[in-house]
C-alpha cells in the first residue's frame, strides 16, 4: 500500500452516532483469536488495524471505555465502544503504546485491507482455516 497525505480511511460505528478518520497506514493489520476478542465481537475472532495515536481523529460522537486485563495475555486493554449502540469502534493496548486500534468492520470501504498475521490460533475455532501466506502465532507476535 502506497504512502501518501492523502491516504485517508474512515468509517464509524452501526447507527452512525461515532465517526472516526485516520491517516497513513497501519502498522500492523491482523486478525486475533483470543477469547476477549471473540466476546467482544460476538464472533470468532476480532480483526484488528493498528495505527500510530497522532494518526487517528475522532469526528464526532461519544466513546465510552471498558478497561480490562487480559485473561491470556496478562496485558491491560481499553476498548472504546459508541454509548448509543455499543459498537466496539477502537482500542489502546498495552502492547502497543502510543498506538490505537481499529475494528477493521467498522471501515466504511475495508477494499484496501491486507491482513498479514493471525495471533492467537492457540483459542482459535477448530474449523478455522487460513488464507495461505499470512503469518500465524499460537500466542501474542509481540
Amino acid at each position: 500500500m502506497p504512502s501518501s497525505d492523502n491516504n485517508l480511511h474512515e468509517g464509524g460505528c452501526a447507527c452512525g452516532m461515532v465517526r472516526y478518520r485516520v491517516r497513513n497506514n497501519p502498522f500492523r493489520t491482523s486478525v486475533c483469536h483470543c477469547k476477549a476478542c471473540q466476546r467482544r465481537t460476538g464472533s470468532a475472532f476480532g480483526v484488528g488495524i493498528y495505527f500510530k495515536e497522532e494518526d487517528f481523529k475522532l469526528l464526532r460522537g461519544e466513546l465510552k471505555p471498558y478497561r480490562f486485563r487480559s485473561d491470556e495475555s496478562g496485558r491491560w486493554l481499553s476498548m472504546e465502544f459508541c454509548t448509543s449502540c455499543g459498537t466496539t469502534v477502537t482500542w489502546t493496548a498495552e502492547v502497543f503504546p502510543g498506538g490505537r486500534g481499529i475494528a477493521g468492520g467498522t471501515f466504511d470501504d475495508t477494499s484496501w485491507l491486507k491482513i498479514d498475521r493471525h495471533v492467537w490460533t492457540r483459542s482459535a475455532h477448530h474449523w478455522m482455516a487460513y488464507p495461505p501466506g499470512v503469518e500465524r502465532f499460537d500466542k501474542s507476535s509481540r
